[in-house]
């Protein structure tokens, strides 16, 4: 399903050039959960949002279900982040104006899917808040949610086009074991129950168990 080749990435300021990648190859699999593990500046970060198309490589190539992202235009690659992939990310970026239930359902509605009316995309939004353990707190905005509640409401938001690809930077990095435990479950749920591929990020051993394959990244390269 998605695959990097020789991934390099450096950025300059003229004078210097900081290389941040250093030529990362991995293949994932559909229907499967990896983790890419290491120390904080090791790039991992930086090579999930480039896996995503949220940022590009100075060199190499990433391929999405066999489709190369290099040359592909701006709106394409707009349109496989908003219906294909999902976004879990540590700090939940929940607008603070809505509520859970319009945080989730905004992606649906900026891709503007036709098959759904507002009131079916709002079921729809109720369902996956009742999923991931929030079935009263839908109208509540995120400040009055803990930092459980909100990854929860993040995780929701992820889900509410039916991706096919869900990429996970620190899920649990802003919270407390009780809850890092319950986010942890859950991906173990999305992946088992529904098959989800997922690829998390983590320096967290604990959450990197969840995965059948781990990739380990220090200094800009697999391990």
């Amino acid at each position: 399903m998605l695959e990097a080749r020789d991934i390099h990435k450096y950025y300059s300021n003229g004078k210097e050039k900081l290389s941040v990648l250093k030529g990362v190859t991995l293949k994932i699999s559909e229907g499967e959960i990896a983790a890419i593990v290491g120390p904080s500046g090791a790039g991992k970060s930086t090579l999930l949002h480039i896996l995503g198309g949220l940022d590009k490589p100075t060199t190499g190539e990433v391929f999405f279900e066999g489709k190369s992202l290099r040359h592909v235009s701006e709106s394409w690659l707009c349109g496989i982040r908003n219906s294909s992939i999902g976004f879990v990310f540590q700090f939940y970026h929940l607008l603070p104006e809505f509520s859970a239930l319009e945080n989730v359902m905004l992606p649906a509605i900026i891709s503007r899917r036709p098959s759904l009316e507002r009131h079916a995309l709002e079921q729809a939004a109720r369902i996956l808040l009742a999923e991931v353990g929030l079935r009263h707190r839908v109208t509540h905005l995120p400040a009055q949610l803990s930092g459980g509640e909100q990854q929860r409401v993040a995780l929701a938001r992820a889900l509410i086009n039916g991706p096919k690809l869900l990429l996970c930077d620190e899920p649990t990095g802003n919270l407390d074991s009780e809850n890092g435990k319950q986010i942890c479950q859950l991906l173990k749920n999305l992946n088992s129950e529904k098959k989800a591929t997922i690829v998390i990020v983590t320096h967290n051993t604990e959450v990197a168990s969840l995965a059948s394959k781990i990739y380990k990244i220090k200094d800009g390269k697999l391990e």
